[in-house]
C-alpha cells in the first residue's frame, strides 16, 4: 500500500459515485421504489462493484476496476419516466440482461471481438472517452473559476516539485477552497445503514424487450468495450472472458436487491492505472483494491457515506477527475497517433468518440470503434484500383 494508491482510490470513488448516483436515484424512484428499496439498490450496486474489483485485484495483482453502468442507468431512468413498468418487472429485466452478459463471457465472443481491434484504435477510443470527461474540468471554470484555477495551479506546481503526490495536493487544495468559500453542502449528511431488500422478479416480455435488451447492449458496447480498451492501453493483460462472466453472475445474484448491471470501468480505472496511482505499474493494483474497499464501505454505510461524498461541489469533482486523467489521455493519444500506418484511423476513432454522438440508443464509444474499423477496412482491406 502507498499514499498515492490511497489517493487514487479515493479520487476514483469520489468521481465514480457522485457523477451518476443522481441518475440511479431517478431511475429507482421512477420505478416506484421506496426509500428502503432505493437504499438497497445502492447497497447491491456498491457491494457488486466492490467485491468484483477488490478480490480479482488482489488475486491477479493487477488493477481490476468494475463499476455500475451509467448508460444503463440512463436507459432505466428513461423507461421509468414512461410509467410502463413496475419495479418487479425491472428486476426481471435485470436478471435477463445479466444472463446475456454471462453468455458473452462463457462463449468468449466479446474477447475475440476485442482481440481484433488494433491497439491504435483502442488507445484512440480511450482518449476520446476520457477527453470528453476531462473537458468538464475546464468547463467548470465558468461557474467556479477560483476553485478550478487554484486546483490547476496546485496541480502544475505539484507536477513540477512533487509529481508523485500532485493529485493529493490538488485534492487538498480543492477541498480547502470549497470549505472556506462555503461550497460544501452538508445538508445531506445523516447517519444510516443500508440493508438489502428482496424484490420479487416478474419476467414480463415487454420489460425484457424494452429494458433487458437495451441494458445489455449499452453495457457491453458503451461500458465494457472502452473498459477493456483502458486496461489494454495501460499495458495490463487481464482474463476478459472470465471477468465478464463474473460481472454477469454477480449482477444476476444481486439483481433482486437492485443491482441492474456492472461492467469494466474506463474513467475511474484510468485514474487507478496511471502514474498518479504509483510509479511502478506492478503496484497500481492497490489503488483498485482501495476503490473496492471504499465501494463496500459505501454500500454498508449507505446514507452517511453517500451524503459525505455528495457534500463536495460538482465543480470540484469535475476538476479533480479531469486533472487526474490528463496523463492517461496524453499517453493514449501518443499510442493512438504514434504509428503512422493507423494514424488517420485513430484520429477518426478519437473524434467520433469525442463527439458524443448517440445512435439507436448506443453511445459514441461504440460508434467510434465502428468508424475506426470501417476506416481501417477501407484503407487496408479493400484492394486499390489500378489507374
Amino acid at each position: 500500500m502507498s499514499l498515492t494508491a490511497l489517493v487514487a482510490g479515493f479520487v476514483a470513488t469520489l468521481v465514480g459515485f457522485t457523477s451518476s448516483i443522481a441518475i440511479i436515484f431517478q431511475a429507482a424512484h421512477g420505478l416506484g421504489a421506496s426509500t428502503e428499496e432505493t437504499a438497497s439498490w445502492i447497497w447491491a450496486l456498491c457491494m457488486a462493484c466492490g467485491l468484483t474489483s477488490l478480490l480479482p485485484s488482489l488475486l491477479l495483482r493487477k488493477p481490476v476496476m468494475m463499476a455500475w453502468s451509467t448508460p444503463g442507468a440512463v436507459v432505466l431512468a428513461t423507461a421509468a419516466a414512461s410509467g410502463q413498468f413496475t419495479l418487479s418487472q425491472a428486476v426481471g429485466a435485470f436478471m435477463v440482461s445479466s444472463l446475456l452478459i454471462v453468455a458473452c463471457g462463457v462463449s468468449g465472443w466479446f474477447e475475440r471481438v476485442m482481440d481484433r481491434i488494433p491497439m491504435a484504435v483502442a488507445a484512440a477510443l480511450l482518449a476520446g472517452v476520457l477527453a470528453r470527461f476531462a473537458m468538464q474540468a475546464f468547463g467548470a471554470a465558468g461557474t467556479a473559476p477560483g476553485l478550478v484555477l487554484s486546483m490547476l495551479l496546485v496541480y502544475l506546481l505539484g507536477k513540477r516539485f512533487s509529481a508523485r503526490y500532485a493529485m493529493l495536493w490538488t485534492l487538498i487544495a480543492g477541498i480547502a477552497w470549497a470549505a472556506f468559500s462555503g461550497m460544501l453542502d452538508t445538508s445531506a449528511l445523516a447517519f444510516g445503514l443500508a440493508w438489502p431488500v428482496f424484490i420479487e422478479p416478474d419476467f414480463h416480455w415487454q420489460a425484457i424487450v424494452s429494458l433487458a435488451l437495451p441494458l445489455f447492449v449499452v453495457t457491453m458496447a458503451s461500458q465494457n468495450l472502452p473498459g477493456v480498451a483502458a486496461f489494454r492501453a495501460a499495458g495490463y493483460v487481464l482474463p476478459v472472458s472470465p471477468l465478464i462472466t463474473l460481472t454477469g453472475m454477480v449482477s444476476l445474484v444481486l439483481a433482486p436487491f437492485g443491482c441492474y448491471a456492472i461492467n469494466f470501468s474506463a474513467i475511474t480505472a484510468s485514474i487507478c492505472m496511471g502514474r498518479e496511482a504509483h510509479e511502478d505499474p506492478a503496484r497500481r493494483y492497490m489503488a483498485a483494491a482501495v476503490w473496492g474497499v471504499l465501494m463496500i464501505v459505501i454500500g454498508i454505510g449507505g446514507v452517511m457515506v453517500a451524503g459525505l461524498l455528495a457534500a463536495f461541489p460538482m465543480q470540484l469533482v469535475q476538476a479533480v477527475a479531469g486533472l487526474a486523467l490528463l496523463s492517461t489521455i496524453a499517453s493514449s493519444l501518443v499510442a493512438g497517433l504514434g504509428p503512422e500506418r493507423h494514424r488517420e484511423v485513430a484520429v477518426i476513432t478519437f473524434l467520433v468518440t469525442l463527439s458524443g454522438v448517440e445512435l439507436l440508443g448506443i453511445g459514441s464509444a461504440f460508434w467510434g470503434v465502428v468508424a475506426g474499423m470501417v476506416a481501417l477496412l477501407v484503407q487496408e482491406g479493400v484492394p486499390r484500383r489500378r489507374v
